[in-house]
């Protein structure tokens, strides 16, 4: 199975059986997301320990990218703290070439090399209108953790 079969795989198991992918009780942020372009919408739900988050939902319909991002996203963000959570959108956000770093990347070819599930969706930079899709949950996040 070459790389790019297991990439789509990872995405297809995601969107088929999205983990953390129920509203939570009471939580601490919320934030609903849309691209009114394509129709992908999510919402992120987040409960806030202190500075970890202890718990998180990301719940929506669309396109198999932005549903599998936000699965993949939940499993990242799911334990840890708010300045981990950044430096993972860092990551995230360099990887898919939506913001520059400042840091050099050891492996050009593979940026996202230390994302685990999310290098999966490193194929979407060859399809810029799809970008937003996997970054829709991402935006999404920031805005609930801001509340």
């Amino acid at each position: 199975m070459s790389l790019n079969e297991l990439y789509r795989e990872v995405i297809l198991d995601h969107y088929r059986a999205p983990r953390h992918h129920d509203h939570l009780d009471s939580p601490d942020g919320s934030a609903e997301g849309k691209n009114p372009l394509c129709g992908d919408e999510v919402t992120v739900e987040i409960k806030v320990a202190g500075d970890t988050i202890v718990d998180i939902a990301a719940i929506g319909v669309g396109c198999s990218i932005s549903q599998a991002s936000a699965s993949m996203m939940t499993e990242a963000v799911a334990g840890k703290s708010r300045e981990e959570v950044a430096e993972l959108v860092r990551k995230f956000k360099v990887m898919m070439s939506i913001e520059d770093s400042a840091e050099p990347v050891v492996d050009p070819d593979r940026p996202g090399a230390s994302l685990g599930d999310l290098e999966a969706l490193q194929g979407v930079r060859k399809f810029p209108v799809r970008i937003k899709c996997a970054d829709l949950p991402w935006i999404t996040l920031t805005q609930a953790l801001e509340q």
